[in-house]
């Protein structure tokens, strides 16, 4: 179990655990669209979700998870946050849920699976959370094309080798670089993630870098300026 400032994230069932990535997203997305309708895909824990429940006024925040037990632990983390209300999470895969739903929704996030020049390690719960071939940069562009309203923003995280790539995709459909973010783990480590936010609207893209920490758990005024909300050391 891990315990947040305002809701907790049960997760022994879970094939990925809370990490940074995750609260990272949570945090950092831009809401500066005040949105409606939240879309989360591959939720996962329900993590980014619960975030976006706290940080936002919006009244629907809708999930998908393919994986029996993610799903399930998911939606017990839903009923039991102060936002049970505004989270409902659906037991599908993004191919099933693009050809059953044809709503619009004004935030997209999603920290896909993306270890892809890792060892698979035979576990295959955890292998479908982590490696990109069971959600591709692809799909999750186009779905993200399909789903976004016209003033929305689509935001998540990959590997910063992977932005590129990313941000060609996007550019592909229309959908222009808003922010990003690199993240580095220390100022003198190689940046490691980058954090993206695409809107419909084309424009200057704000460029920022993060780093998390100067030392072993001794955070940067940035990183604890970010999660502060939510750490409940912070």
């Amino acid at each position: 179990m891990f315990q947040f400032k305002q809701f907790k994230i049960e997760q022994d069932r879970c094939a990925m655990k809370v990490g940074t990535d995750g609260v990272l997203l949570g945090a950092w997305t831009p809401l500066i669209n005040n949105p409606y309708n939240i879309l989360d895909i591959g939720t996962g824990t329900g993590l980014i979700a619960l975030m976006l429940a706290q940080r936002s006024t919006a009244e629907q925040i809708d999930a998908i998870e393919i994986d029996d037990d993610d799903y399930e632990q998911a939606t017990e983390n839903f009923e039991n946050s102060p936002w049970s209300e505004r989270l409902y999470c659906y037991h599908a895969g993004l191919d099933e849920f693009v050809d059953e739903v044809e709503e619009e929704f004004d935030l997209i996030v999603s920290n896909p699976p993306f270890y892809t020049d890792e060892y698979k390690s035979g576990d295959e719960q955890r292998d479908n959370a982590r490696f990109e071939d069971s959600l591709p940069f692809e799909e999750l562009v186009e779905a993200a094309d399909f789903f976004l309203s016209d003033n929305g923003i689509f935001a998540l995280i990959v590997p910063f080798k992977e932005e590129e790539k990313i941000v060609a995709l996007c550019q592909e459909r229309k959908l222009f670089p808003l922010k990003i973010t690199r993240v580095k783990g220390t100022p003198t480590t190689e940046i490691k993630r980058s954090l993206l936010a695409f809107s419909r609207i084309e424009q200057k893209a704000f460029i920022n870098e993060l780093v998390i920490e100067t030392a072993r758990h001794q955070y940067t005024s940035d990183y604890i300026e970010l999660t502060k909300e939510f750490y409940l050391k912070m």
